[in-house]
C-alpha cells in the first residue's frame, strides 16, 4: 500500500534530482513552486545570494478575495498571473521553472502557462 508520505519521499526525490540541474541567477531567478491540497505557492528565488526577490500565494489577501477555493486549477492560473506581474515589476523578465518534483499537468501547468501568458519567459 502506497501512503502519503511515500509519496512525498518520491516527489522530494525528483526535486533533489531537477534542483541538481536548475539554479536561479540574479539574472534569472527561480520560479519555485509549491502546493499543497488547499493552496499553491510561488517564489522568485535568487540562489547565488539566497534570498526570495519575490511571492505569490493563495494565502495573500489580494488572491484570497478573488478566488473562492485555493487548491484549483483557477487559483493556480491568478497565481501564475500574479507571480508574474510582481515579476515584471521588479524588472526580471526571464526565470527558470522549477516544478518542485511535481508532474507537470494540472495546476503546476496552468500557473506555468499563466506567467507566461502574462509576459514571464521560461
Amino acid at each position: 500500500m502506497i501512503t502519503k508520505g511515500d509519496k512525498n519521499k518520491a516527489r522530494l526525490k525528483r526535486h533533489l534530482r531537477v534542483r541538481k540541474k536548475i539554479n536561479g541567477t540574479t539574472q534569472r531567478p527561480r520560479l519555485s513552486v509549491f502546493r499543497s491540497s488547499k493552496h499553491i505557492y510561488a517564489q522568485l528565488i535568487d540562489d547565488v545570494q539566497g534570498v526570495t526577490i519575490a511571492q505569490a500565494s493563495t494565502l495573500d489577501k489580494e488572491v484570497a478575495e478573488q478566488i473562492s477555493n485555493g487548491g484549483n486549477v483557477e487559483a493556480a492560473r491568478k497565481i501564475g498571473e500574479v507571480i508574474a506581474a510582481r515579476a515584471k515589476a521588479k524588472g526580471y523578465d526571464q526565470v527558470v521553472f522549477d516544478r518542485g518534483g511535481y508532474l507537470y499537468h494540472g495546476r503546476i501547468q496552468a500557473l506555468a502557462d499563466a506567467a507566461r501568458e502574462a509576459g514571464l519567459e521560461f
